[in-house]
C-alpha cells in the first residue's frame, strides 16, 4: 500500500473587524436559509396516513434545494448561491444524524442568538491581491499561514462569542517526514495534565481556577464583555500550552500511545471542573491530526488497570492505587519485583505496552 504524500488540514485566520457588518448580514441570510429549510422539513417530512399513522418521508438536500432555489433572488440575499446550497446540505446531514425532521431554529438577534456561520463550497472563496475574495467582497485577514500558497477547498466564516470573525478553510498540505525515532506512552490526569512514559510531564495549568475569582466578579457585575474576554483568555492559555506539548511530542516520537480516558464521563462527577479545565479531548485531537500530518503512528488504548498493574512484571497487587479512592497515592512499590513506581509514569508505560500489543495483533492504526 502506497503511503499518502499529502494530508487535509483546516486553517483558521482572523478577519479584520471592519468587515463585521457585511459578515453579520451574510450570517443573517444563512440563518434565513436554514430556517426556511427547517420549515419545509417540519411540514413535509411527516405525512398522516389514515389507519396507519404518521409516516416519515425524508426530504433530501437535493429536494430542498429545488424548493428553495429562488430564495436568494426573492429576498435579495448577497450570499453566494453555493452558500445557500451548503446550508441546505448541512441541514439535511444534521437531520440524518439526529433523526429529526425539525432542528433548532437559528436565531439572528437577542440574548439567545446563534453565532454567525457562513459556509462555502470548494472554489467559492479565493485568494486575490492579499485578500480573501468571497461573494463579490474582499476580506482582509491576519494571514499567519501564508494563504497564497494554498488552493482553497470548502470552509466557512465563523463568529466567536466576542463578535470576532474567522476565516476557516480546508487545504491540502504535504506530509512532513518523521524526524523523531522514539516511542512514547501518555497518561492523562489531573495533578499533571499529561505524563509521558519517559518521565516528562505537562503540569496542570489551572487555567480556569486562576481566573475564576475575576470571572465571578465580572459575572456578578453583569459585565458581559468582560466575562467573554476572560473565557477567551482561559481558552487561549489552555490551547497554547497543549499546542506546545503536542508539537514537541510529534517532533520527537514516531509512535505515540494515549489512554482512552473519557472526559465526558468524568465531567459528570465531582471532578468535573478539573476535568474540563485539563482539556484532555483537545490534547488528543491535536495529537491525532498532528501525527497524521507527520506520518506518526498514534493510538488510543484501553487504560483499564494501567494504574494498578506493574509495568515491570505485570502483576496487580493489593498495594497498588485503585480507582478514585487511590488518587492520593502518587508512588508505590510492587511487592513482587520490588520496583518503585511513579503512579502516572507507570500508567504511561503500560499504555505504551498496550500499543505494542495492538500493533503485534495486526490491528489497523489508520
Amino acid at each position: 500500500m502506497s503511503i499518502p504524500q499529502t494530508a487535509i488540514k483546516t486553517l483558521s485566520v482572523r478577519v479584520r473587524d471592519k468587515h463585521a457588518a457585511v459578515l453579520s448580514r451574510m450570517a443573517f441570510e444563512a440563518n434565513q436559509v436554514w430556517n426556511a429549510a427547517n420549515a419545509e422539513t417540519a411540514e413535509w417530512c411527516s405525512i398522516a396516513v389514515p389507519e396507519v399513522g404518521w409516516i416519515r418521508t425524508n426530504l433530501s438536500a437535493f429536494d430542498l434545494q429545488k424548493q428553495l432555489k429562488s430564495i436568494k433572488q426573492e429576498r435579495s440575499f448577497i450570499i453566494h448561491s453555493a452558500t445557500v446550497q451548503e446550508v441546505i446540505a448541512v441541514h439535511a446531514k444534521s437531520r440524518r444524524q439526529f433523526k429529526k425532521d425539525k432542528l433548532r431554529w437559528r436565531i439572528s438577534s437577542g440574548t439567545k442568538r446563534s453565532l454567525g456561520w457562513i459556509p462555502f463550497k470548494s472554489g467559492t472563496a479565493q485568494w486575490k491581491n492579499g485578500q480573501v475574495r468571497f461573494a463579490g467582497y474582499h476580506f482582509k485577514v491576519w494571514d499567519s499561514y501564508g494563504l497564497s500558497q494554498y488552493a482553497f477547498r470548502a470552509g466557512s466564516f465563523s463568529e466567536d462569542a466576542r463578535g470576532r470573525w474567522y476565516f476557516n478553510v480546508v487545504v491540502e498540505v504535504a506530509i512532513e517526514k518523521v524526524s523523531g525515532t522514539e516511542h512514547i506512552g501518555i497518561d492523562l490526569g489531573l495533578k499533571e495534565t499529561a505524563t509521558s512514559s519517559n518521565g516528562d510531564k505537562l503540569e496542570c495549568g489551572n487555567f480556569y481556577r486562576k481566573l475564576e475569582a475575576k470571572l465571578g466578579t465580572a459575572q456578578r457585575a453583569k459585565q458581559k464583555k468582560r466575562v467573554k474576554a476572560i473565557h477567551a483568555k482561559i481558552k487561549n492559555r489552555r490551547k497554547d500550552a497543549l499546542h506546545k506539548f503536542t508539537t514537541k511530542l510529534v517532533r520527537e516520537n514516531e509512535f505515540i500511545v494515549v489512554g482512552d480516558v473519557s472526559s465526558s464521563a468524568l465531567a459528570k462527577t465531582k471532578l468535573a471542573k478539573s476535568v474540563l479545565d485539563a482539556g484532555w479531548f483537545m490534547l488528543k485531537t491535536q495529537l491525532k491530526y498532528k501525527a497524521l500530518a507527520r506520518s506518526v503512528v498514534f493510538l488510543e488504548v484501553n487504560e483499564a488497570y494501567s494504574t494498578q498493574a506493574c509495568s515491570h512484571c505485570g502483576s496487580i497487587s493489593d498495594s497498588s492505587p485503585k480507582g478514585r479512592a487511590g488518587l492520593g497515592i502518587r508512588e508505590w512499590r510492587c511487592p513482587d519485583c520490588r520496583t518503585l513506581h511513579d503512579r502516572d509514569v507507570n500508567a504511561a508505560r503500560n499504555h505504551l505496552a498496550a500499543g505494542y500489543s495492538r500493533l503485534a495483533g495486526g490491528i489497523s492504526v489508520l
